[in-house]
Formats: C-alpha cells, sequence, structure tokens
C-alpha cells in the first residue's frame, strides 16, 4: 500500500486523550503487517491503551502511548532501544517491531502508538510460583539490572533520593480522611479506608524516628516490575513488557518492591519463604550485597508506610480502578512493621 496517504508525524508530542486506533494508517507504515481484520481491546492498564491486532500476517500488540510523564516519541525511543539491545542479550522481551523507514513510534494525529509481537503467555502472581519459580523470577530481575547497566549510557551523578517526610504524610492523611467521612452513602470501603488511615496514623507516630536517609540512584531499572508486566509459557518468563518508568533508581528497591508485590498474599502478608529464595537468586544474578538489600528493605518499608495512591486515585481523583488492590497493600504497612526483622532477614539471610 502507499505509504503517502499516511499523516505526517511531524510532531514528537502525544496527546493523552485516548482514541479508538487509526490501524489502517499505522498498518502502511510497514510493508509486511498484512491488511487489518479486526482490533479487540485487551485488559487495560492503568497507564496506557493496548489492543489484540489480527492482520491476514498475523497478530500483533498494539500500544497507545497515553501517559503523560512518559507519552513523547524520544522518551518512547528510548525504552525502544534498551529493549531492542536487551533482547540482543537474550533477556525475554518483546521489542517493537520498526516500521519500513526504520521507525518504531508512529505520530499520528498527535498520538504515539507502537507495534509489538503478540505474545502468547499468561501472568502468575507469586502464591503461581514454586521455590524454583521464585528462583526464576530473583535470577530474571537482576539479569535485567545487569542487562541495563550494559545496554545503558551511564547514570548521571545524583543527589539522592529523599524519603516521605511524616508531616507531610500526615497532611495527607489529614485530607484523606477528610474526603472520606465526606462520602454519602457511605460503603464496606469507605469503612475500611478510615480504618486504616487512623491506623497508619498511629503507626506512623510510633516510627516517624525511622525515617531513613536519601538514596543516591545505582541504575537504571525497569521502573514497573510486578505480575501484569511479566507474561509466562508454562513456567518459564516469555516477556518483560510495560516498560514506560525506565529510569534511574535504586536498583535493590526495585527488587524488594516487586517482592512485596508478587509475594503478597491477601491478608497482607508476605510468602517469606518464596521472598528468601527469590531474593538470593536476585543477589547472585545482580552482584548486591546484603548491605545494599538491607538498606532498600529499610526505604521500600517507610514508602510503604506512607504511601496511599490507591486512596488518592479514589477520593481525589475519583478513579475506582485500583480499588482492588487496596485491602492487601493497606494490610501489608501494618504486618511488615509487625514482623520487621523477619521480612529484613528473608531478604538478606
Amino acid at each position: 500500500m502507499p505509504r503517502s496517504s499516511v499523516p505526517p508525524a511531524s510532531s514528537g508530542a502525544c496527546s493523552s486523550a485516548p482514541l479508538a486506533p487509526p490501524v489502517g494508517a499505522l498498518l502502511r507504515r510497514y510493508t509486511d503487517a498484512g491488511e487489518p481484520l479486526s482490533c479487540q481491546p485487551v485488559a487495560q492498564g492503568l497507564l496506557n491503551r493496548g489492543y489484540r491486532l489480527a492482520t491476514t500476517r498475523g497478530s500483533y500488540f498494539l500500544k497507545q502511548h497515553l501517559d503523560a510523564r512518559t507519552a513523547d516519541r524520544d522518551t518512547i525511543v528510548r525504552q525502544h532501544r534498551a529493549t531492542q539491545q536487551l533482547h540482543a542479550l537474550g533477556v525475554p522481551v518483546a521489542p517493537p517491531l520498526p516500521d519500513s523507514a526504520g521507525r518504531t513510534v508512529a505520530v499520528i494525529g498527535g498520538h504515539c502508538y507502537a507495534l509489538h509481537p503478540w505474545i502468547d503467555g499468561r501472568h502468575r502472581d507469586g502464591a503461581q510460583l514454586s521455590a524454583a519459580g521464585s528462583r526464576r523470577l530473583g535470577t530474571l530481575l537482576g539479569q535485567v539490572h545487569t542487562g541495563l547497566e550494559r545496554v545503558m549510557e551511564p547514570p548521571a551523578p545524583d543527589s539522592g533520593h529523599e524519603s516521605a517526610r511524616p508531616e507531610d504524610t500526615f497532611r495527607l492523611i489529614d485530607e484523606l480522611l477528610r474526603l472520606v467521612r465526606a462520602r454519602r452513602p457511605r460503603d464496606g470501603f469507605d469503612e475500611l479506608a478510615e480504618h486504616r488511615l487512623r491506623e497508619r496514623r498511629v503507626l506512623l507516630a510510633a516510627h516517624a524516628h525511622r525515617r531513613p536517609p536519601a538514596a543516591a540512584a545505582t541504575g537504571w531499572v525497569h521502573g514497573d516490575f510486578h505480575p501484569f508486566n511479566l507474561l509466562y509459557r508454562g513456567a518459564v518468563p516469555a516477556a518483560i513488557v510495560d516498560w514506560d518508568r525506565l529510569d534511574v533508581r535504586p536498583r535493590a528497591e526495585e527488587a524488594v518492591r516487586a517482592a512485596a508485590i508478587f509475594f503478597v498474599r491477601p491478608g497482607g502478608e508476605l510468602a517469606l519463604d518464596k521472598v528468601r529464595a527469590y531474593a538470593r537468586a536476585y543477589r547472585r544474578a545482580a552482584g548486591v550485597d546484603r548491605a545494599e538489600l538491607a538498606a532498600a528493605v529499610d526505604r521500600v518499608w517507610w514508602e510503604r508506610l506512607n504511601d496511599f495512591w490507591t486512596l488518592r486515585w479514589r477520593y481525589q481523583r475519583h478513579d475506582r480502578r485500583a480499588d482492588p488492590q487496596f485491602p492487601a497493600v493497606s494490610a501489608l504497612a501494618v504486618w511488615w512493621t509487625r514482623e520487621y526483622e523477619a521480612v529484613r532477614d528473608a531478604f538478606t539471610s
């Protein structure tokens, strides 16, 4: 098909309003992608949109970049180059497909799109991972971090990432409590939210003296490593997806943060036997020592103690998509505080 009818990609900025993807215009950029047959939304993420695009040549994953912080062409191209280079190192990723001009980002009508191969697979959380699977997960994240160290430019000197200030968190708690109490009619979620906010205020007052110091960024990280961004074929990871938050951050904190998502149980406890297997494998693969991981545990625990992102989405943004995560996330902060030494030992022993 002639490419002359494709709208010009004159702007590097992408607007944030979601629209039906311009499949015909997009496919005209590719010489061998085939003719479109169907384009169906897949489970929608919290930041961007994805579609399963079927053509006469096969299936593809079409991503529409919407998140204002990362949906500019230069940022997306950097992510794409990182995944292409990681793929060459053998890390399981799904790099974008270049069009006939070698471009991986299409800017059409002010919106950014990228075409990826469709990866058949399923998501697996920690409850579905054996001890061997937990070790495999830790090794995989270690390979991501060492691979990024090889393929990305060295990070610039960093002044450090400040941990949350208790006085700011107390103000946020008061604001969220005001919004929760103003809800009419109230439901079970509102009751639990008020309980957790009041409980957290007491916990934070008791532990405010344990605020960790600023941590310097130590390397490039995926930035959003959790079960919905990892596809498995059977017990083997097939692809790490959604690299929108690729950034320079303390790498060991990503390891702790990921474990707190993969291995949290519905009641808020961590499966510490699996955490231990995962952390040992990560330390070996990434070359991270116990002291670095212990410091990361301190900082991620403090982050969890001060974080209310799910409630901010519901009560400040009026967006309820994160509601299902709140019960376990809010319970984890309480349980982790009570079992702090056991959690730290699981990551460092």
